[in-house]
């Protein structure tokens, strides 16, 4: 688009949480203020003709301006992201917040909008962009660029612009010379129509498996372990990395303990089990149900594509075989459900001893009645 001279002055990157969509807005930004990229005049030859100015692929990530976005401290480079007030009655603007935000992005930039809430202090509180940050952008963007051809604004989660987004509506329609909106999002489905149909969608795929692999191999984590945490992140690389830290946990064992219990061992050990599962802490939790849903996913895959086709290891192929005789695919389906929906309530700071016991009954109910399965 640079090359070309087809910038957009308005781009939404789409991207599921842990895929990259933040890091690769930032890289951008960084492009767009390089030195290498806009110089400040164009090369002269000895006899007065305008040499070409050849635009690099990749910012140089060396030059001020380059240093200066890569901090996040680059003054034509503004971040719009959810905040909550710091007390009651406060109209919270982003750079109330910009000095943890900087520490975020820089230590966590594949994390989702949940983790910087907690970061921030958020609590139970829900996060917004405010109408008096929306006014704070029109102000920031009114002002003449200090250093750079660009003025640029990153928007972290438009999702969570309010009726108060519309305020931005003509700011984005028509922006200011040389403005460029760079917006961030997870849910396309979730952000203002109005807003939407005014930025060009660039959609960036879902990491791969290899790619996650990859990525962890690189960073020093065993072979073994970054390949069977690379199945279970589903293309979401800030799991794949809090999944790493708990690899050495047996949760195949816990599995097998829990659906022990759930249908031989009787109430006294479902209590048993869920009192224990309560105490692992909200991550270990997470991790614990997402390794169930994990090995019903292959035990779903298995049938169809044969184990030489999985690339997993050898006791998730015996632990999927014993479950697909245990559930139909109508009841892994479901139970994945419930996996899914227990993990959304663990993020929400659910009493996970209720929430277990709970899961456990519905566990058990969906397992012995093929009914109540198929209802699901």
């Amino acid at each position: 688009m640079v090359k070309g001279n087809r910038l957009s002055h308005a781009l939404l990157f789409l991207a599921k949480e842990g895929t990259g969509g933040l890091p690769i807005a930032l890289a951008f930004s960084q492009y767009l203020v390089c030195e290498k990229v806009n110089p400040a005049e164009n090369g002269t030859s000895l006899f007065g003709e305008v040499e070409p100015v050849v635009i690099p692929d990749d910012a140089c990530g060396q030059c001020p301006s380059c240093l200066k976005a890569a901090g996040l401290l680059h003054p034509d480079i503004h971040y719009s992201y959810p905040v909550v007030p710091k007390k009651s009655g406060d109209k919270p603007v982003s750079s109330d917040y910009i000095t943890e935000w900087r520490e975020f992005v820089k230590k966590e930039p594949y994390a989702g909008v949940f983790d910087w809430l907690q970061r921030i202090g958020a609590e139970n509180r829900q996060g917004n962009i405010t109408a008096a940050e929306c006014k704070e952008i029109g102000r920031k963007l009114s002002l003449k660029s200090f250093e750079s051809r660009y003025k640029i604004l990153v928007m972290w989660m438009p999702e969570y612009l309010g009726n108060e987004g519309n305020k931005l509506l003509k700011l984005i329609e028509e922006p200011p010379a040389d403005t460029v909106f760079l917006l961030v999002a997870q849910e396309e489905a979730k952000i203002l129509p109005t807003i939407l149909s005014r930025t060009q969608l660039v959609k960036i795929p879902q990491l791969e498996n290899k790619e996650i692999a990859d990525a962890l191999l690189k960073a020093g984590t065993p072979a073994e372990t970054a390949q069977k945490v690379a199945s279970m992140s589903d293309g979401n690389y800030h799991e794949a990395l809090q999944l790493v830290q708990h690899a050495d946990n047996d949760w195949e064992e816990m599995i097998r303990s829990w659906l022990n219990a759930t249908l031989k061992s009787g109430p006294a050990e479902q209590v048993k089990w869920s009192n224990d599962a309560a105490a692992l802490g909200r991550e270990k939790q997470k991790q614990l149900l997402r390794y169930f849903n994990h090995l019903l996913e292959v035990s779903i895959r298995l049938p169809i594509l044969g184990k030489d086709q999985l690339h997993v290891a050898e006791n998730e192929i015996d632990f999927a075989l014993r479950l697909n005789k245990l559930t139909s695919l109508e009841q892994q389906q479901a139970i994945i459900e419930e996996l899914d929906k227990a993990v959304y309530y663990i993020e929400r700071n659910a009493n996970p001893k209720i929430l277990f016991q709970a899961l456990t009954i519905r566990l058990y109910h969906i397992i012995r009645n093929k009914a109540i399965a198929e209802i699901c």
